[in-house]
């Protein structure tokens, strides 16, 4: 059983929530690249979400985890990534406007120059964030080095709650059911625009439907609220989520887990159930690691560049839009069809250490 969007938001109102970017994002077609690639591709620009000038995809799920930090009467916020992590800096910002101390464990997947901070680890401190770097030990995956940032994060919470001050830990990416919200309420935006463009940030025809629709995934969340807010609005969409890293065996199953989640906050568990099945997780993309830049990547990012001006990263949203590229080279996107890329944001990591960069 599908909802209709207004019987969505009304639900998604009763949950606690801050104002922290400005909706809908801009939804138009790339008119250069459909014409070059066969397929009437349009673009979701998520990195536009403000109202900070370094937004990115992660403002959503913060208007419902700093509100969920408000409503807890909470004096801090944890949380982590990569030391050039674009949640981390989100969370931040967000955080701040709101009178909430950010606390960050960050993990050095490239060394950062404390003495010369670059990007958003310069940001970072700009906003007033306390800051960990967890050096990454000899021999030790970006997977290990978060476990130990995790570990880290909880006994300074416990230290902090001892002393009776109130914290939320959000995970890396904000990837839990509350945060999932915030791209569940993203698809009713798509469908409000794609069923009344007219005064909705696009300057294009929109079509009835998107047959297939992109965008880079990490942590997960931002995958579950997508697909449980398909599902949920009925949509029949083909959902690519492209990983920036490698996933092991259990990610559906915590995918699944985060989109149900969402679904039951807002009461419409019983309305439909997320299952590994609805998901497509392409792995294909990501080599040759986590912040290691690939020669596909690149190319997309020039070939998005070169033919429409915008800027995707080499972490996250480069891949994707190369996974994107690479299924409408080899056919299985079929020529005519109707394709968004969800733009999610990263292009401050321009700025950052050439070896997340690449060449250029």
């Amino acid at each position: 059983m599908s909802l209709t969007t207004a019987e969505i938001r009304n639900k998604l109102a009763a949950m606690p929530h801050v104002d922290l970017g400005f909706f809908p994002t801009p939804l138009y077609r790339l008119d250069n690249l459909s014409e070059d690639l066969g397929v009437n591709l349009f673009i979701k620009r998520d990195d536009f979400t403000g109202s900070n000038l370094f937004g990115g995809n992660k403002t959503r799920k913060l208007e419902y985890l700093i509100g969920l930090a408000k409503a807890s009467g909470c004096e801090y916020v944890f949380t982590y990534g990569a030391t050039q992590s674009n949640h981390a800096m989100q969370t931040i910002w967000a955080a701040a406007k709101h009178n909430i101390k950010p606390i960050v464990y960050l993990a050095a997947v490239v060394e950062p120059d404390m003495d010369d901070l670059k990007a958003n680890m310069l940001l970072d401190t700009i906003f007033g964030a306390e800051i960990h770097v967890v050096e990454m030990l000899e021999g030790e995956s970006f997977e290990d080095a978060e476990r130990r940032s995790f570990k880290m994060g909880k006994e300074h919470i416990a230290r902090l709650e001892a002393d009776g001050h109130k914290c939320l830990d959000i995970p890396m990416g904000g990837a839990n059911a509350y945060g999932s919200l915030g791209y569940l309420q993203m698809m009713v935006e798509l469908t409000e625009q794609m069923q009344s463009p007219a005064g909705r940030n696009t300057f294009s025809e929109l079509p009835q439907k998107f047959d297939f629709l992109y965008h880079a995934c990490g942590s997960g969340g931002t995958m579950a609220g997508i697909v449980a807010g398909a599902k949920l609005l009925g949509m029949d969409t083909e959902i690519h989520s492209v990983t920036a890293m490698g996933v092991g065996d259990s990610y559906p199953a915590s995918a699944t887990r985060l989109a149900n989640g969402s679904l039951e906050l807002i009461g419409c568990e019983n309305e439909c159930e997320i299952t590994a099945d609805d998901l497509i997780i392409d792995q294909n993309h990501y080599a040759p690691g986590y912040e290691q830049p690939s020669e596909e990547g690149t190319e997309a990012i020039r070939l998005l560049a070169g033919r429409e001006g915008i800027l995707v990263d080499p972490v996250y949203s480069g891949k994707a839009f190369a996974g994107l590229i690479s299924d409408v080279r080899e056919g299985r996107i079929p020529q005519g069809s109707n394709v968004l890329f969800v733009h999610t944001g990263g292009a401050t990591v321009f700025f950052a250490e050439k070896e997340i960069i690449g060449q250029f």
